[in-house]
């Protein structure tokens, strides 16, 4: 990856959060003390995405909010770039906060990652919660995904599907759907293409893996997210040892965003929870 000048000054971006930079150029946001919880966002998103976690979580925690590869502030990985390299990055990103164990929450493609990091550096997570994360996409499911990633290139950043799967037309979501489809506006192109294409093709990657990770795991959707379904959490909270499935009822893909309150105390659940939980 490319590099930034690390004495890059803190500035307040036009969109959102006070951004720091690590020399090899991943954005991050930091604030609180206490035990690091870091979180990683989904394909198309930013740090900000995480706006309701970092207010309640920042009391008790180190929280560090990273923007993904190719997103927000952070330099993007090279083009063709699978999960496994988004797993190496977030592996770097540890390094270069010199942090030695971390609970982290990843949401979407941050889920992907945050499970690549349990199943090839386990001692360094503490504990993980897997929110809207995909697993085994039956057939129907994965062509639909990789026909998505394949029509990227042809006509770029699709604005408008991805807030009719992952919203209803309630007005509890209309706030949170006009915050999504603005950060959609303002991701890099490439960026996105890079990161579509690992999450599309990362669905099986890591998943024989789980039976291995030995950290405390939620695994946690909505009940009506129609491509993270309460299936696929069931699934992986079956096959790891410390693992247990949260069903927020009535909501979709966005639900940290929509459901804010209920999440956080799941959240909070899963954070006060010892290493023998399940």
């Amino acid at each position: 990856m490319e590099t930034i000048d690390q004495n890059k000054a803190d500035h307040l971006n036009t969109e959102g959060l006070l951004r720091k930079h690590t020399a090899r150029g991943t954005a991050y946001h930091e604030v609180g003390k206490g035990e690091p919880l870091v979180l990683i966002h989904g394909v198309g998103m930013r740090l900000e995405a995480w706006l309701p976690q970092i207010a309640a979580f920042s009391r008790s925690h180190r929280v560090i909010a990273v923007d993904m590869p190719g997103h927000g502030e952070s330099v993007a990985l090279s083009v063709g770039s699978k999960l496994e390299a988004f797993v190496a990055w977030f592996g770097g990103f540890l390094d270069e906060m010199a942090l030695s164990e971390v609970s982290v929450a990843g949401h979407s493609m941050g889920a992907l990652v945050a499970g690549g990091a349990a199943a090839t550096f386990g001692e360094r997570i503490k504990r993980i919660a897997y929110l809207n994360g995909v697993y085994r996409r039956d057939p129907e499911a994965k062509a639909a995904v990789l026909a998505r990633a394949a029509a990227i290139t042809l006509v770029g950043v699709d604005k408008e599907g991805p807030l009719l799967r992952w919203f209803g037309d309630d007005a509890q979501s209309a706030m949170a759907r006009e915050l999504t489809r603005n950060w959609l506006s303002l991701v890099d192109p490439q960026g996105y293409v890079t990161a579509y294409a690992a999450f599309a093709g990362g669905d099986e990657t890591y998943a024989d893996r789980w039976p291995q990770v030995q950290a405390p795991a939620l695994f946690l959707t909505g009940s009506d997210d129609p491509n993270s379904t309460p299936l696929m959490a069931e699934q992986m909270a079956a096959a790891t040892p410390k693992g247990w499935v949260r069903i927020v009822e009535g909501h979709r893909h966005m639900v940290n965003l929509t459901a804010p309150e209920i999440v956080n105390e799941l959240l909070a659940e899963w954070l006060s929870c010892g290493e023998d939980a399940r």
